[in-house]
């Protein structure tokens, strides 16, 4: 990728791959120098990273067949060998619970040595031991447990574990919330471990961070202004939102929407009571024309306050009209086949965002719905190896290279060695057990790359608009009919006559 590279590319500055090493000890497998010899093979001397690569290494034994720990140099004609068919005498066996890997404290293993530091932490003094044990059997559970075993050197972590194996916190969503102040990310992520594996019944996260924002936000307000904003933000948008969130239909979307407006109805009725000393209940429909032309666009969200404000009779003079963008951004046809060509063949991007922008380019595919893809949206026939994705009402068809690209991000999804394993129903895992990428992770890596994010979108709708009949776009994917009109109107195409068939006697 050289001439075709999209213009606006922004290379990233990380290097992937293993840091590089000093010493003047030359590793006879990779032929880096190092401080130090780890081990010494029937090949020669071997360096820390190659050791540690080796010993991580499972897979079929081209000599012997046996499914083992494959630490022999890789060969050209099969690959790398089991120890006894390498010629390597040591013995990789956990003297715990047998299983061949590298070594992480006195002949044991990662797991075997994370369930005895467990053990320690919170047996020793339980209130119950059954909960402990199950507590004990989610953490060891995890595919990386020297992640585990990071994570909990974390005071503020070790204080929480222990605390719920005393008793003195319970093992409930609401026993977790009272550490929010003191320990909440440790507290999340063993929140999002316990629920992933059934110690805890589902609570959408976005949901139970909402509630401590608003009380958050309320706290520091005047009383005249806190008590209408309370109002909404509990009664119109918490309860909305307690009523669709559900493990298939997270709360992101609405959460972050409904801050948005509860944080500029604040900064409305806060000038309103600083400037005139007014509220809510006493506001003229001048006061809000004044807010509305004084400043940036965004102070339109107070709209929906005053929605709930008619309805519920706190204040029916002020009535705020619906807010129409003025442009529709849009990407150059030919600066959207550039980035699919980049994103398809280049290196500028790992795998995982690799996909997730051919997702937005190349199926105007919004990033909030692409990181929510699950596994079972992609449907891969064995017979003649073609892939179809759903989006919509039905599957669409997957095209070379993008076919190869996305069955190998499915055979090489990342963060599945923490808690959640290999079953993560997700397409994009997410670092917390049970829940996918952030929507936002995907939008900064893109942008960082230079691309535009809803002019991309909006270019890829029109592409298929412009040769696809809006109804039949929308159904393959995942638009409303009067968002894919509205596109081909904005685009010029002239499918207003058009008439569905699946509607004809």
């Amino acid at each position: 990728m050289t001439t075709d590279r999209p213009e606006g590319l922004v290379p990233r500055n990380t290097v992937r791959g293993r840091p590089p090493t000093t010493g003047s000890v030359q590793c006879d497998r990779c032929g880096r120098n190092a401080g130090k010899t780890r081990a010494s093979w029937p090949e020669g001397r071997i360096c820390g990273p190659c050791f540690t690569v080796a010993t991580r290494t499972h897979g079929t034994c081209p000599d012997c067949g046996r499914h083992r720990l494959l630490p022999g140099p890789p060969a050209r004609d099969g690959g790398p060998r089991c120890a006894p068919c390498a010629g390597i005498l040591h013995d990789f066996h956990c003297a715990r619970c047998n299983q061949e890997g590298e070594f992480y404290r006195r002949g044991i293993c990662a797991r075997c040595a994370l369930r005895d530091d467990l053990t320690a932490l919170l047996l020793t003094n339980t209130a119950d031991p059954t909960t402990a044990n199950r507590l004990i059997d989610v953490l060891c559970q995890a595919d990386r447990p020297e992640s585990i075993i990071t994570w909990k050197r974390s005071a503020k972590v070790q204080e929480l574990l222990t605390s719920v194996s005393s008793g003195q916190t319970p093992l409930t969503h609401e026993g977790l919330d009272s550490h929010r102040d003191t320990a909440g990310r440790a507290a999340d992520h063993l929140r999002a471990l316990l629920a992933h594996h059934g110690l805890l019944p589902y609570q959408d996260p976005y949901l139970n961070r909402f509630e401590a924002w608003i009380d958050d936000k309320l706290r520091p307000l005047p009383a005249d202004v806190a008590k209408p904003v309370e109002h909404f933000a509990k009664w119109h948008h918490l309860r909305r939102i307690r009523a669709m969130a559900t493990p298939d239909k997270t709360a992101r979307g609405p959460v972050h929407a409904a801050k948005q407006e509860i944080t500029e109805t604040i900064k409305f009725l806060d000038w309103l009571w600083q400037t005139h000393h007014r509220t809510a209940s006493t506001c003229t429909q001048q006061d809000a024309d004044t807010w509305l032309t004084t400043g940036p666009t965004t102070r339109k969200a107070i709209r929906t306050f005053f929605v709930f404000a008619r309805k519920t009779g706190t204040n029916t003079r002020v009535e705020i009209g619906h807010y129409k963008a003025e442009g529709r951004p849009a990407l150059p046809q030919e600066q959207r086949l550039a980035w699919l060509r980049e994103l398809l063949t280049g290196t500028s991007e790992s795998l995982p965002y690799r996909v997730a922008g051919t997702l937005l380019l190349l199926y105007a595919q919004p990033l909030v719905r692409v990181a929510a893809l699950r596994t079972d949206a992609i449907n891969v026939n064995d017979t003649t190896g073609t892939i179809k994705i759903s989006f919509g009402t039905h599957p669409v068809p997957v095209p070379q290279p993008f076919a190869e690209l996305l069955s190998q991000h499915l055979r090489t999804r990342p963060n599945l060695r923490t808690g959640a394993g290999a079953g993560s129903p997700w397409l994009f895992p997410g670092i917390r057990a049970g829940q996918h990428l952030h929507p936002n992770t995907i939008m900064l890596r893109l942008r960082g790359l230079g691309i535009e994010l809803l002019g991309a979108r909006n270019t890829a709708l029109d592409e298929h608009l412009s040769v696809t009949p809006p109804p039949l776009v929308a159904d393959a994917l995942g638009y409303s009919y009067q968002v894919a009109f509205f596109h081909a109107d904005n685009a010029g195409e002239a499918w207003t006559r058009y008439v569905d068939r699946r509607t004809e006697p």
